[in-house]
């Protein structure tokens, strides 16, 4: 570890890097493209929060008296998976983190972010298995690697939980998610994702992966083919929430 941070300063003696976020120039910090102020200044999501999709409540005191309660969306459209939980508010300086991890190819950041996700993630007391969110193979071939499965092969390897990663598939290219109203991402995921192997998934209790949660419908489709599949239950755990 002393070698690698003197192996790092000097690195960033012959070449300045800035923090992302700050522009404060990087030393020994141990996370790339971040000092370590910033990086340290990421919190938790605290609760109170829907006790199904994890979505925040305004008021500290929503589940004072009914801890059971459910938020409006949950109440009206029951999701397919039994619980989600989002880790982090998709802010700054995560979000900056988290478009260089998917967008830019800066692979360097999985371990940091599979240890801020292996770190604070909430699970039930027992999971047969992790599977990532897939990306259809046009997208992964563009991208080069999934996001996703990156995150959930670092929670597997701190968790010891293991990981399936070819078993539930994308078998439909569809429009990016973060281009559509809420209704037309209804439209767009139907029929995207398949089961591989029905038999590896039945009776288990499944945990999915994904980096971000926005409004929720690609876990909820994943968790709609991985019950009628089989899955006893299927929970999701993602990295950030949008707010």
């Amino acid at each position: 570890m002393i070698v690698v941070s003197a192996l790092r300063r000097l690195f960033h003696a012959v070449l300045p890097v800035q923090c992302t976020c700050c522009n404060v120039a990087l030393s020994d910090d141990p996370v790339p493209f971040f000092c370590r102020t910033c990086w340290d200044g990421i919190e938790p999501l605290r609760d109170p929060c829907c006790p199904c999709c994890g979505r925040p409540f305004v008021s500290p005191y929503a589940l004072q008296h009914s801890p059971d309660h459910l938020c409006g969306p949950c109440r009206s459209d029951p999701p397919a998976y039994t619980r989600a939980w989002s880790l982090y508010s998709y802010a700054s300086p995560l979000q900056e983190a988290m478009r260089l991890f998917k967008y830019n190819k800066k692979v360097a950041l999985a371990d940091a972010l599979g240890a801020l996700m292996s770190r604070a993630t909430i699970e039930p007391a027992h999971i047969d298995m992790i599977i990532p969110v897939p990306l259809h193979p046009t997208r992964l071939r563009n991208r080069e690697y999934n996001q996703s499965l990156l995150l959930a092969d670092r929670v597997s390897r701190a968790r010891h939980i293991p990981l399936s990663y070819d078993n539930l598939v994308r078998i439909r290219e569809t429009a990016p998610q973060t281009e559509l109203s809420r209704a037309v991402r209804l439209k767009n995921l139907r029929r995207a994702f398949a089961v591989r192997r029905p038999q590896d998934v039945s009776g288990k209790q499944i945990l999915i992966i994904d980096d971000v949660f926005t409004t929720g419908t690609t876990v909820n489709e994943c968790a709609k083919i991985l019950r009628k599949a089989g899955a006893s239950q299927v929970y999701v755990c993602t990295l950030a929430r949008t707010i």
